[in-house]
């Protein structure tokens, strides 16, 4: 006996077959990204020269405070006398039980670290996110519209000026210039809201670099398109076809191009962050590597692994959701 489904049944089927799919893509992606960042991770923190045990008491004694009695107490305490092997599979047990440990420098829970970085680093990637929108956006879409006009060939200049400018070199002209010399934004440090600027800066012109122009590319193809020329043979006038059916198309793209640029964010993060001493992830990876802090490294790195999968995810989503074609696929 065959089984006839409701219209809204189908729709709903429809429509909830792409988001299961791109969840459970996702999921396979956060196990698996897990599983290989710790294990990098561990190996690599253990395979940098000098005493583990040493570094570690350094981390919580200071340097002037290490014996050789400290370090044998360290390493009596965290067992670091057993083999690499045994330590690895304690850490995949604790990993399937979401425990990640304490940090061997502070001695606090890792996700009590992790969550206070966490909160910087987002703050600085929402503030870098604002700056590209701002800068990279209006420009991409007016150089769109007018094509080989003076803001077309500025910001063609502008992107390629400054994709090619590394971020600890832009770091340390904005720091010379704005902080140093103009004396308008402190040079680094978390303590106050201004704090934030410089580095948002930094991370924000590369991203509108590249931002402003894929919103060209996709806005001349939005107006160069038949739908749009039928628009406006409608009778609408250029803002109205613009509103109505141009920036919904030319989103898809540009919100693409941003999931390809979240490694930007992350990657720079790590930079940036300890350029300016901003309080984030990236920070707290670089200052427990050199403390030899592995539960730390294992979890920042694990966490700047998940914000990239997550920003993925939450593009793709999005990409779903403007994308016209999947529109009409639900309604019928």
């Amino acid at each position: 006996m065959k089984t006839t489904l409701s219209p809204s049944a189908n729709a709903y089927a429809a429509f909830s077959a792409p988001w299961a799919g791109l969840l459970l893509r996702r999921l396979v992606q956060v196990v698996a990204l897990s599983m290989l960042i710790g294990t990098l991770c561990f190996f690599m923190v253990r395979a940098l020269p000098g005493d583990l045990a040493t570094r570690i008491a350094a981390g919580r004694y200071g340097y002037d405070l290490v014996s050789n009695a400290a370090a044998d107490a360290v390493r009596a305490e965290l067992g670091l006398d057993h083999p690499a092997w045994l330590a690895l599979l304690y850490w995949w047990r604790d990993m399937a039980t979401f425990n990640l440990g304490q940090s061997l420098v502070s001695q606090r829970p890792v996700w009590e670290e992790v969550a206070h970085h966490l909160g910087a680093t987002l703050h600085l990637s929402a503030a870098a996110l604002a700056v590209a929108f701002a800068m990279g956006l209006p420009a991409g879409l007016w150089a769109g519209l007018h094509p080989r006009g003076w803001v077309d060939r500025a910001t063609w200049l502008a992107a390629v000026a400054l994709r090619a400018m590394p971020p600890f070199l832009l770091s340390v002209l904005l720091i010379l210039v704005v902080a140093v010399q103009w004396g308008f934004l402190p040079a680094g440090g978390g303590e106050s809201q201004a704090s934030v600027v410089l580095p948002a800066i930094t991370l924000g012109l590369g991203l509108a670099a590249g931002l402003a122009r894929v919103a060209r590319a996709a806005m001349r193809e939005v107006v160069q398109s038949p739908f749009f020329e039928f628009a406006r043979t409608k009778g609408l006038s250029d803002v109205q076809a613009l509103v109505r059916h141009g920036l919904r198309n030319a989103a898809v793209p540009v919100t693409a191009y941003l999931g390809v640029q979240a490694l930007f964010l992350v990657e720079g993060a790590l930079v940036v962050e300890t350029i300016f001493a901003w309080p984030g992830i990236g920070h707290a990876l670089v200052h427990a590597v050199f403390g030899r802090d592995i539960p730390v490294v294992q979890g920042t790195a694990l966490c700047m692994g998940l914000m990239f999968v997550v920003f993925n995810l939450l593009v793709d989503a999005a990409c779903l959701a403007l994308d016209p074609r999947h529109s009409r696929k639900v309604a019928r």
